[in-house]
Order: structure tokens, then C-alpha cells, then sequence
């Protein structure tokens, strides 16, 4: 399957995203923090990183530059729960900005599990290791019942 690195400063958003990646049968490397994530990243093949955006020292964005420099074509999905929060004020949609500057796909938090495998799938770059062995649980509207089967 997949290797993930996954880069956020809070503990049980990493061990939560862990366990649900790690289920449907990804291998997960986790980091506290964008400096930490950019030297696993640095010593390590990865198929897809996840990354929060606001993180102290390193945020999300100088992160996402950084993982630019070292794998240009490497998948970034952003998270980040700021946004929720700001629907109804004016200011930076966080989200879109981490689009605009590169990101394969970003995440609104409270993550949705269903949601997050399927950003993931979505966003993982098609080899052939991947195609062999489907998810435990496919991505919405793929399986048998879906419209398009």
C-alpha cells in the first residue's frame, strides 16, 4: 500500500488519522511539526503527505514550500479546523490558499473519516503496487451498488 506522512502538531488528530489510514492498509509516518516532517520527508520515499497548516515554528504553508523543494510532484493535502470557524467573517480562506499555492486537495476539520479516505485515494498517484490491492474500504461511489457500476 501507500506510504503516508502525516505532519500535524496535535497528538490525537496524528494517532486518529494513524489508525484509519493504517486500517485500510497504508503505512503511516508521523510528525509533530513541519521541521520534523520535512527531515522524515527528507530521509524517506512517500507516496502522499497530509499537513496541517497552522503549527507553531514551521506552519503548514512554509511546510508545503519545503516538501515543493524536495519532491516537486509529491501530493500535499492541507487540514486545518481555522476556516470552519471563520465561514461567516470575512478573512483568507486558509483552505483555498493552500490549493492555490499547490496543494492536491485540502481537508476541513472536524476531519470525516469517509472524507479523508477519500481525499487520500483521490490524491494518490496511480502505480501499480496501489492498483493491485483495493481498499478495505472503498472510496464512496466505487463499489458494486454505485451508480456507475
Amino acid at each position: 500500500m501507500a506510504r503516508l506522512l502525516l505532519i500535524d502538531d496535535d497528538e490525537l488528530v496524528r494517532t486518529a488519522l494513524a489508525v484509519l489510514l493504517a486500517a485500510e492498509g497504508h503505512q503511516v509516518e508521523a510528525a509533530p511539526d513541519g521541521r520534523s516532517g520535512v527531515a522524515t520527508l527528507a530521509a524517506g520515499r512517500f507516496d502522499l503527505v497530509l499537513c496541517d497548516i497552522f503549527m507553531p515554528e514551521m506552519d503548514g504553508f512554509e511546510t508545503l514550500r519545503a516538501v515543493r523543494r524536495l519532491c516537486p510532484g509529491l501530493p500535499v493535502v492541507m487540514m486545518s479546523g481555522h476556516t470552519r470557524f471563520q465561514r461567516n467573517r470575512k478573512g483568507p480562506d486558509f483552505l483555498r490558499m493552500a490549493v492555490d499555492l499547490g496543494a492536491a486537495a485540502s481537508l476541513s476539520k472536524p476531519l470525516d473519516p469517509a472524507e479523508v479516505l477519500a481525499v487520500v485515494w483521490r490524491c494518490l498517484p496511480p502505480c501499480p503496487e496501489l492498483l493491485e490491492q483495493p481498499p478495505a474500504h472503498p472510496p464512496p461511489g466505487s463499489g458494486p451498488d454505485s451508480p456507475a457500476a
